[in-house]
């Protein structure tokens, strides 16, 4: 069953019955029409996303039937968010959670908060909205006490209303009225101690699932307007193809055609129906011709294309000296292009008005971007452009959505009056989204006497992981017009979260280190961030080598770590993985190995450790993970389900990138555009067991979860590898051809090292070598 999007503009909300009305702040803008008597002062720091939208009005609504509104500028994209995010409203309003409508990223209607991106929802926004909810909590009891005639300290907040000892009673909506919480919000609030939570720290069941599994209208894919008309992109054969001519003739005359739409190498059909359309894109795909160059890199040589490709270097992390004394191991590890892998192909609907007025409905990251990108691709005012976010399928970053919105949008401009709704076919979604980056990581790392890390040298080839519009360069339609627009170059920025550097820069403790980002402005392929961005592969090649020092060092990989970590919190979730895998008891039958994989997320953000055991059957290749145990510190612990259901995911994708993703191509286009050619983690390879341990930080910052798993869940496979075969493998991913040919080569009589450890004088291999005092 179709759905009708809800249309509320800011001027009918604002034109309601009297209610408090969240929206954008005008504070500002008033303030700018007087001249100051003085410099202003620099604002204070509020918290999270707060310190940007910072009326109070602007995250909460309450109007006079004792309804609640909460607003974000963040998107639910399948992680749960809208359930957390009311869960901490709720807390500090004292109201239940089901009494509460949320409303997610919206141009018209919520803050502007960027991306929905990083890990970073509930640091922004849960932190935003808790602190507005505490506040306004706040100020209904001052209120309260005011007309009550008592002190604040006497009366209780309580299922929307405030209760006084006496038994008065007053709801919020008979409290609230006129301007009472258009208010700049203050940089400290009266947070409920965790002792007091009702809400906050409780599995609280997804408010977003029940719809999904029983066929309700969910996702973008199910939107339906009267008068809806269904298009097909025909998308260039490959990446530098340019349309030199087409005959539409035929396609115009399929049924339901409405329209062929060309502008440059943008080429689409519009249709009654959908199939209809699908059925017009195919013969109007036949008739175009189209001229093709070889402009892709032999990808047997992508790793010596990055180093070509290099274009300055920047320094992430430097200390001390390096030194090549001692125990030296060194390797150098790869990370191929890999996609985001959404199910579902991307989708959008869009509708320009006969007044100019553009509205699309998109399951993009970030709406405030998007209606940027757009507005500039189709020369509008950005404030004719409104953007609504509607879900869609998994997206683990920037793929599909932003473009096919660009689609939809450039179509309605040239049909107003029209709704348009344009599906990608999964060739398209292949062949055309924004891949996760390839990756060069190259390692040298020494040893002491002691058996402790001396010396660390990490080098890696990698672009920003990010090309998320900012700038209609960013959207395929927009690069696709007569009058194309341009990406905006990539730049070199070195930053404490990182983007393709992300995690570069080892938690242990190394006194003598350097980290260097060789920066790849331009890519053979269009990248954007896949989840986790560099970390995935940062900590893939960093935990990899920690187990292979941990080898040398002849130290249990665990303890290893412990060796070199100060930071409590880390040797926490280190030590509870360790201790729930039964690390110290684990015997391994022939063939089965165990590995462990640590990090936290950007340095800053969630720990979490993994152990696992994996099966490896040498004369097929194929590896099996038998079990997976994590522990994981997000900080204050919101929906303990969330944190696992999101850590349970991001192992299982972990798993699948490692084990078997890659986009193939050859010099002119991608040869990867279904699921047999590139294949992802099917039912039957999943683990028998994933557990989630989850640490309690009580009164602790949000640390955000969505990612943490990614690249420690890739070592812990690496290296359980390397356990069971006494082989490391270097290049992502472990195909069942990379792990015979690694085996095959396997001497069953060495022992733990495999060959490329030797003397110290021994000529080195152009993969890894380890320069020791023994064989």
């Amino acid at each position: 069953m179709g759905m009708l999007q809800e249309e509320i503009t800011r001027r009918s909300v604002i034109a309601g019955a009297g209610g408090l009305v969240v929206g954008f702040s005008l504070g500002g803008a008033f303030a700018r029409g007087l001249p100051p008597a003085m410099p202003p002062a620099a604002p204070v720091s509020l918290p999270g996303s707060l310190d940007d939208e910072r009326f109070i009005d602007s995250w909460i609504r309450i109007d006079p039937d004792n309804s609640v509104t909460v607003f974000t500028g963040k998107a639910e994209l399948g992680q749960g968010i809208r359930t957390a995010l009311l869960q901490v409203a709720a807390e500090e309003l004292e109201v239940d959670p089901a009494e509460i409508r949320l409303i997610t990223a919206d141009t018209g209607r919520t803050p502007n908060e960027g991306f929905t991106a990083g890990s970073q929802s509930m640091q922004n926004s849960g932190t935003a909205i808790r602190n507005a909810a505490a506040q306004v909590r706040a100020l209904l009891l001052a209120e309260a006490a005011r007309r009550f005639g008592m002190a604040a300290t006497e009366l209780r907040a309580e299922n929307k209303a405030v209760l006084a000892k006496d038994g008065r009673r007053a709801t919020y909506g008979e409290l609230v009225s006129g301007q009472m919480l258009h208010v700049e919000a203050q940089p400290q609030s009266a947070l409920k101690p965790p002792g007091t939570f009702r809400v906050i720290g409780k599995t609280l069941p997804r408010v977003d699932i029940p719809g999904k599994v029983t066929g309700e209208a969910a996702y973008v894919h199910d939107l339906r307007l009267e008068g809806m008309l269904h298009a097909r992109v025909v998308r260039p054969p490959s990446p530098a193809a340019r349309l030199s001519e087409v005959d539409a003739s035929a396609a115009e005359a399929l049924p339901g055609v409405v329209s062929v739409v060309r502008d440059g190498n943008f080429l689409a059909v519009v249709a009654l129906k959908e199939f209809q359309a699908v059925s017009a894109m195919r013969a109007l795909a036949a008739a175009a011709r189209w001229q093709e160059s070889e402009t892709l890199p032999d990808q047997t040589d992508l790793p010596a294309e990055l180093q070509r490709l290099e274009s300055e270097v920047g320094t992430v992390a430097e200390a001390g000296m390096l030194s090549s004394d001692g125990k030296v191991f060194e390797a150098t590890f790869s990370r191929p292009y890999q996609i985001h892998g959404s199910i579902g192909p991307s989708c959008a609907v869009a509708r320009m008005d006969a007044d100019g007025a553009l509205e699309v409905w998109s399951h993009t990251q970030g709406v405030f971007p998007d209606r940027a990108a757009i507005a500039e691709m189709l020369a509008m005012p950005e404030d004719k452009v409104h953007v609504i976010h509607m879900e869609g399928s998994g997206c683990y970053g920037h793929n599909g959505a932003d473009d096919a919105a660009a689609d939809a949008a450039l179509i309605a401009s040239k049909l107003p009056g029209k709704p348009i709704r344009v599906q990608w076919m999964r060739e398209q979604e292949h062949s055309w989204e924004p891949y996760g980056p390839a990756m060069l990581m190259k390692i040298s790392a020494a040893l002491d006497d002691q058996g402790r890390i001396a010396s660390w040298a990490y080098d890696l080839w990698s672009n920003t992981h990010s090309t998320r519009p900012g700038g209609a360069g960013a959207l395929l339609a927009a690069r696709h017009k007569a009058e194309a627009f341009q990406p905006k170059p990539a730049k070199l920025n070195i930053s404490p979260s990182g983007n393709g550097d992300r995690n570069a820069n080892p938690l242990y403790v190394i006194p003598n280190k350097r980290v260097l980002w060789h920066f790849v402005a331009e890519m053979p392929l269009r990248v954007s961030a896949l989840r986790a961005l560099g970390a995935y592969a940062n900590v893939f090649a960093i935990e990899s080598t920690i187990d292979e020092l941990a080898l040398i060092a002849e130290a249990d990989p665990v303890q290893f770590r412990l060796r070199h970590m100060e930071d409590p919190r880390a040797r926490a979730v280190i030590e509870l993985a360790a201790q729930r895998f039964g690390w110290d008891k684990a015997q391994m039958p022939r063939n089965r190995g165990r590995g462990f994989g640590f990090a936290r997320y950007k340095n800053l953000a969630a720990y979490l450790a993994v152990a696992m055991e994996v099966d490896v059957e040498p004369e097929t290749g194929r590896v099996h993970v038998v079990r997976a145990v994590s522990a994981i510190d997000s900080g204050e612990i919101v929906n303990p389900d969330g944190i696992r259901n999101q850590t349970e995911g991001g192992i299982l994708q972990a798993i699948s990138w490692t084990l078997y993703e890659a986009v193939a191509f050859d010099r002119t286009r991608i040869t990867s555009t279904d699921w047999s050619s590139y294949p992802i983690l099917r039912f039957a390879s999943v683990p028998e067991s994933v557990e989630v341990h989850i640490v309690e930080r009580p009164g602790e910052p949000f640390l955000g979860t969505g990612e943490a798993a990614q690249g420690p869940a890739a070592a812990a496979v690496a290296n359980a590898i390397r356990d069971a075969t006494g082989k490391r493998v270097y290049d992502l991913p472990f195909t069942r051809d990379r792990i015979r040919s690694a085996v095959g080569a396997r001497d069953p009589t060495a022992g733990p090292h495999d060959s490329r450890y030797c003397w110290k004088t021994c000529r080195k291999s152009s993969r890894s070598v380890v320069m020791s005092s023994f064989s």
